[in-house]
């Protein structure tokens, strides 16, 4: 199963690194046109968000995943404010794009807020996205994996959609490295129960997606970066390519709106339940991080994975 811990951290990477040039493009016609089919990492172009990047970099969702896991090497549990420090510090002197919830949450530390209260009030799926590096650290307590989850999330989006769906994702994520299918863990998951009627039919609804066009079904559920218009994408490819990660994550491309924040999502769980034979090796050599990433991975393997 370790494995498969690692191949979860790596796939969320990857599936954010190949939206990276693509990235926001909503007109699917469009996408094809300049792109052609997404199959390896690609520079933005430069009127992109994320001009200045190159190809194997990540997104700004990417960035501060790396730097959650990061903040994670430096003790042995999950802090907080150490988080919320090194956030506010990388982020202010971040050269990439800020979006709406990094500003909104910028100006709240500014005004003497701490980690605890300096959440936007964001709805997107790019805070709940982020929480790998929490799955592969923390695999013994689900308990104390989600009240982690939960506090990573509201530092930056503190708003009901996105800790929903955030606790959707850890919960999902943690049956799949248990051995449940992804299909049958998203109907596990909503058995529990989501707590919010809109988003639990959403996500109802894209189980049953499986045999319909992704690129239809992402742009009828919603190609934006709410998590109430993206957490059912993620459901949609991760059962629609149950067993095939990689066609899983060009085909979120492929879709196009916020596909790296889809990605992110949807290569944790394929990662999780499929292990790295899964992840494309030309995907791994060519992440610009990967040395930096697998170092750390390396560094603090996950103790006992097969929680208690």
């Amino acid at each position: 199963m370790a494995d498969n811990y690692r191949a979860m951290v790596l796939a969320s990477f990857a599936g954010d690194a190949l939206a990276l040039g693509p990235h926001w493009i909503y007109d699917t016609d469009k996408l094809n046109a300049q792109f052609g089919r997404v199959e390896d990492y690609l520079s933005p172009s430069p009127d992109s968000f994320h001009s200045g990047k190159a190809d194997g970099q990540f997104t700004h969702y990417g960035d501060q995943v790396l730097l959650l896991l990061k903040t994670l090497d430096e003790g042995t549990t999950f802090d907080l404010e150490k988080f919320g420090e090194n956030w506010r510090r990388f982020m202010e002197g971040y050269d990439g794009y800020k979006d709406k919830a990094t500003k909104e949450t910028l100006a709240n530390f500014e005004a003497d807020r701490d980690a605890f209260n300096s959440g936007s009030a964001s709805t997107d799926l790019g805070g709940p996205a982020r929480i790998a590096p929490l799955l592969y650290h923390f695999p013994s307590h689900l308990d104390l994996l989600q009240s982690y989850v939960r506090e990573q999330t509201a530092m930056t989006h503190n708003s009901q959609t996105a800790l929903l769906a955030a606790d959707f994702l850890c919960r999902l994520c943690w049956d799949v490295l248990h051995g449940t299918r992804p299909k049958e863990a998203v109907a596990r998951v909503l058995e529990e129960g989501v707590d919010d009627i809109t988003l639990e039919m959403r996500i109802r609804n894209a189980l049953e997606s499986g045999s319909h066009s992704t690129p239809a079904v992402i742009k009828e559920s919603g190609q934006a970066c709410s998590a109430e218009q993206a957490l059912p994408g993620v459901v949609h490819l991760i059962t629609a390519y149950e067993d095939n990660l990689e066609e899983a994550l060009i085909e979120n491309v492929m879709a196009g709106g916020d596909s790296a924040a889809r990605g992110l999502a949807t290569g944790m769980i394929l990662g999780a339940h499929l292990g790295m034979e899964a992840i494309p090796r030309r995907w791994l050599r060519e992440m610009a991080n990967y040395d930096t990433i697998v170092g750390l991975l390396d560094k603090n393997p996950p103790e006992n994975p097969e929680p208690g």
